[in-house]
């Protein structure tokens, strides 16, 4: 027989609700590696796991999702505290990863300008013979 059947439906429902915590936490781990990268100048990279952490967040609404829909059709389902804190992680994740999404842009803008007042000053002392 399956594992599955094998167990309570409080128990697949609470690898239901960990599950969004799970994708939560890896959307919330990209978005900070990409602000790290942004603060490095690494623009692309940053942008490339904003794409990820997005990938992560998706997956985590989609069960959320799933698990509205069920109540929307009539199914109850218990409210643990393991599903209040996954709502809650997943409600951060998304915040934090909106915020660092205009810290990564904000970084990119940064590092244009610096690298073109680097450029502005070369030109300035290559004309005074510096």
């Amino acid at each position: 027989m399956n594992d599955i059947n094998n167990r309570s439906e409080e128990e697949q429902l609470e690898e239901i609700v960990f599950s969004i915590v799970a994708y939560a936490g890896e959307c919330r781990g990209l978005a900070f590696e990409a602000l790290e990268l942004s603060e490095n100048g690494d623009v692309d990279s940053a942008n490339a796991r904003l794409k990820e952490a997005d990938k992560a967040l998706y997956q985590a609404h989609h069960v959320q999702t799933d698990l509205i829909q069920r109540e929307a059709a009539g199914e109850r389902l218990p409210v643990s505290m393991i599903f209040v804190h996954a709502q809650d992680h997943l409600m951060t994740a998304i915040s934090e990863k909106e915020l660092i999404k205009k810290l990564v842009k904000g970084n990119a803008r940064i590092d244009d300008l610096t690298r073109r007042l680097e450029k502005v000053e070369e030109i300035v002392k290559a004309g005074r013979g510096i």
